[in-house]
């Protein structure tokens, strides 16, 4: 079926295109469980979405194709037609567009990273349409908190002075689960008085972490996020007992679905546009996260702007940011997001996401 195609009893306007990006990180960047295509490069997805019946607008998404959540361009590609003939003529307002993304949940059971390009896009063209910036779409609060920025594994001494030349962010997230945590820790601190957040990325076992978290204390360390594997939520409860520190679940944490399975497991979660499926999933996420009493993360992709506006959009419901998916980008190839010099991102009133591609 090709994009776009109509289906029985199904009217369907939207067409879309998609390119998928090879970009350059501006340092390498690894973590526990994968190695990031070795740490130097980063590949995402990016659509332009058009519907005939306001001919001209284009909404503009993005959508991260993690293996390790059963993405990759291929899928993504293989699902765009099921999910834009879910949509059939989607309203343009807040209740078309939460009745857009029910469709595409109810039309394919994962699939994330092509939900949340579609959704962002969907998100940005019906911005355009009724000249409403998406944060206002959302119902939510252009005030945010400001992002941390995130280091990858590395020796302690590489790592630390990249800590240095970060040290303005208001916090720092280190990527753990190697053999010199710790080290890398205490070098860190060395160079930056600030909040630290550790993110194993499932790479601990209990006894690895039962042995760090007297050490992260002592250094102020302010959560640890995936110690475990994500099914071990055992493990996660255990750890979560023995310490005062946030265990923040994120790959334990893909969607709303999730969220009954951690009350009483974790302080914390991370919610992702590209887990979840879009800015619109994403914000009922994080809203009954805290209905439910959790504290709240969001977190990204190594991502472009497009997707770190959509993300910011959502950023009013968490109380802890980590946006910077495209500050890690050698060369993003998309502008008109700003980063304030607080740290946070400038959400404007302006249609859509207030982004667009760079001229060339």
């Amino acid at each position: 079926m090709g994009l776009g195609e109509r289906r029985p009893g199904h009217r369907v306007t939207l067409r879309i295109r998609h390119e998928t990006l090879k970009l350059r990180l501006k340092e390498p960047f690894r973590i526990a469980r994968s190695d990031h295509d070795a740490g130097a490069f980063v590949t995402t997805v990016v659509v332009e979405l058009e519907d005939d019946r306001f001919p001209g607008i284009v909404g503009v998404g993005e959508g991260y194709p993690d293996r390790f959540y059963g993405d990759t361009p291929e899928t993504m590609a293989a699902v765009y037609p099921l999910l834009l003939a879910s949509l059939g003529e989607p309203d343009p307002s807040p209740d078309g567009l939460r009745a857009a993304g029910d469709a595409m949940h109810d039309a394919i059971r994962w699939n994330g990273g092509a939900k949340c390009a579609i959704d962002s896009a969907l998100h940005d063209l019906v911005g355009k349409v009724t000249s409403r910036p998406v944060w206002n779409l959302l119902g939510l609060s252009p005030a945010i908190p400001p992002t941390d920025f995130t280091l990858g594994l590395d020796e302690p001494s590489v790592v630390a002075e990249r800590a240095r030349r970060a040290a303005a962010f208001p916090a720092l997230k280190i990527k753990c689960g190697g053999p010199a945590d710790v080290a890398t820790i205490r070098a860190v601190r060395d160079v930056f008085d600030g909040p630290i957040r550790v993110d194993a990325n499932t790479g601990w076992t209990p006894e690895i972490a039962r042995a760090l978290v007297p050490d992260l204390i002592a250094l102020g360390v302010e959560l640890i996020e995936q110690p475990f594997p994500a099914t071990r939520l055992d493990w996660m409860a255990d750890l979560q007992q023995l310490t005062d520190l946030p265990i923040v679940a994120d790959e334990s944490c893909v969607t709303d679905e999730d969220l009954d399975g951690l009350v009483g497991v974790v302080a914390a979660v991370n919610v992702k546009l590209a887990k979840v499926g879009g800015p619109g999933p994403a914000a009922r996420m994080l809203a009954r996260a805290r209905d439910l009493g959790f504290r709240r993360f969001l977190g990204c992709m190594e991502e472009t702007s497009v997707a770190i506006a959509a993300s910011a959009a959502c950023a009013s419901l968490a109380e802890w940011v980590d946006l910077d998916g495209c500050l890690l980008l050698a060369d993003d190839p998309f502008e008109g997001l700003e980063l304030r010099p607080d740290h946070r991102w400038r959400l404007g009133d302006g249609p859509g996401l207030g982004v667009s591609r760079t001229p060339v």
